[in-house]
């Protein structure tokens, strides 16, 4: 039987495809955009395009999407379509194919205005329980389709695990502050520690999903980096992070010297993965320690996976203030 993977020319669609087929696993790839990884172009905000697409398919990895990034080129009607109504059609296609399971990539942004908390206030503990309060349409878009996902599990009995991803993309920070103050692959580094995942993980989540769904039935799990920090530091992440990370990591203090980086003197949140690695079964291996290690010995702290992908941008056009020019 065959997994149905959409996006498959994006960064996580083609890194699951990539997975897949070094697996000799069968493995279909549908995308707007040609691509190595792409066996048929089409939307799926086209009902009978996606119909056709499952023919013989057992479960669907649905990683297609309008970015945050889009939010600059995109209007609001084409984040429904894409997001809200080509989620639709794969669920419904999916169901009627009796697929017997079906992934939806999201995202942490659907926490949205939670993430930031007041002046002074201590760091957002960012669990599963807090409430998503969407602040663009994109996280909007992403919590619409998340709620379809549950109702057809509910109605339909379709097993359907939602991911909520943290940052993976390899591009710039689409903050003007950030890319002026800190080197792209420092920056990375840093947000390892509450914010971000690495694409292989990413991977490793999705098919895990995948295979566990039909015995989950509904669930929704945060998939980022597995943090070093607990309750206890939220205060202090608030108002002197990087005094945190040496205490907990004396010898970052060294290692960051020698590259010319520098830790973040704040953090407002950390994502928590605590129920993904319990309730999946998720190891993931790319975290703020693997980074020191790898500074010891001279490597880089991305994935194999990561460094063959590499950055694939949003938009054809270039901006002239930034990479991708976005309301954050």
């Amino acid at each position: 039987m065959t997994i149905l993977v959409t996006g498959s020319a994006g960064h996580l669609g083609e890194a699951i495809l990539r997975m897949l087929r070094a697996r000799g696993s069968p493995v279909h790839g549908i995308d707007l955009k040609p691509s190595p990884f792409t066996d048929a172009v089409g939307s799926i905000v086209d009902p009978d395009f996606v119909r056709r697409q499952m023919d013989g398919v057992s479960a669907v990895i649905h990683t297609a999407t309008l970015h945050k990034p889009h939010v600059a080129t995109h209007g609001k009607q084409d984040f429904i379509d894409t997001n809200v109504t080509g989620t639709l059609n794969l669920l419904e296609a999916a169901a009627a194919a009796g697929v017997r399971s079906f992934v939806f990539t999201s995202t942490t942004s659907a926490f949205g205005s939670q993430l930031r908390p007041e002046a002074g206030q201590a760091a957002v503990w960012v669990t599963e329980n807090l409430t998503a309060v969407p602040k663009n349409i994109y996280g909007t878009t992403k919590l619409m389709a998340e709620t379809l996902c549950e109702l057809f599990f509910r109605e339909r009995g379709l097993p359907v695990v939602v991911l909520r991803t943290s940052r993976f993309f390899p591009e710039d920070d689409d903050d003007p502050v950030m890319r002026s103050a800190y080197a792209l692959d420092n920056a990375q580094a840093n947000e390892l520690l509450y914010r971000r995942l690495d694409i292989a993980d990413a991977v490793s989540a999705h098919l895990l999903a995948a295979e566990r769904a039909p015995k989950i039935g509904f669930g929704r799990y945060i998939v980022s980096a597995t943090s070093p920090f607990e309750p206890r530091h939220l205060v202090a992440l608030a108002r002197d992070a990087a005094g945190v990370v040496r205490e907990l990591y004396p010898e970052c203090a060294e290692l960051y010297a020698a590259r010319g980086w520098q830790l973040f003197a704040e953090i407002d949140r950390v994502y928590v993965n605590e129920r993904a690695r319990r309730e999946l079964g998720w190891r993931p291996g790319f975290d703020f320690a693997h980074v020191l290690n790898s500074l010891r010995e001279g490597a880089d702290f991305r994935s194999t996976l990561a460094r063959e992908i590499g950055s694939k941008g949003y938009h054809d056009t270039v901006f002239d203030d930034g990479p991708y020019p976005v309301a954050f």
